[in-house]
């Protein structure tokens, strides 16, 4: 990002390999430059989540967050237009209600789509369109042959992240009966959102 050209990076790697505090990192650094960050999630759930660990993270910095996503009220929504075109918000958070006309933009300087996959071609060149040239890190966590990546994401540098925080623990995953959902629903209910 501190070269002469604009950064356009592919960075896979498995749930838990440290992708989205490379982003944090390109937000601080883009926050810390006088720029706004999109950073865009197929879900809503997944940009809460995104939402809850950038604003947590980065609290100390002073980075200004916001929410926004299709459920957010009307009036909240108005608010949130109104200090990002005023560059009262650093980084903006959400789906793609990022990208609606009515999103304007103090000084976009670099867009994050979480599996851009699951976004349209319109949809991911809408939201670099907010900018003027802004550098783009999308995060993917789906394996992509190198070959298919290079065909699909032809004009994006690829970073593999490979290995695991030393930290880490192991990601666990379980198939449960019908039976077993109500606890199941119970137990996921007890968990903070950034864990799951």
């Amino acid at each position: 990002m501190s070269g002469e050209t604009v950064m356009n990076r592919l960075v896979q790697g498995d749930v838990g390999s440290g992708k989205t505090a490379v982003a944090e990192m390109a937000i601080l650094a883009t926050v810390k430059n006088g720029y706004q960050a999109a950073l865009m999630a197929p879900t809503e759930v997944l940009a809460l989540q995104h939402y809850k660990g950038v604003s947590e993270d980065l609290a100390d910095f002073g980075v200004r967050t916001a929410l926004l996503v299709g459920s957010t009220k009307l009036s909240e929504k108005r608010k949130i237009y109104n200090a990002l075109a005023a560059g009262e918000i650093d980084v903006i958070i959400g789906t793609h209600a990022l990208i609606q006309d009515k999103v304007t933009y103090n000084n976009l300087g670099l867009v994050i789509t979480d599996e851009q996959h699951r976004f349209g071609v319109r949809q991911r060149a809408r939201l670099s369109e907010k900018g003027e040239d802004p550098h783009v890190l999308v995060m993917s966590a789906t394996p992509i042959p190198r070959t298919l990546a290079i065909i699909m994401y032809g004009d994006l540098d690829i970073s593999v992240m490979k290995d695991m925080p030393a930290s880490r623990k192991p990601i666990k995953n379980c198939v449960v009966g019908p039976k077993y959902r109500p606890t199941a629903y119970k137990f996921m209910n007890e968990q903070d959102i950034r864990s799951t």
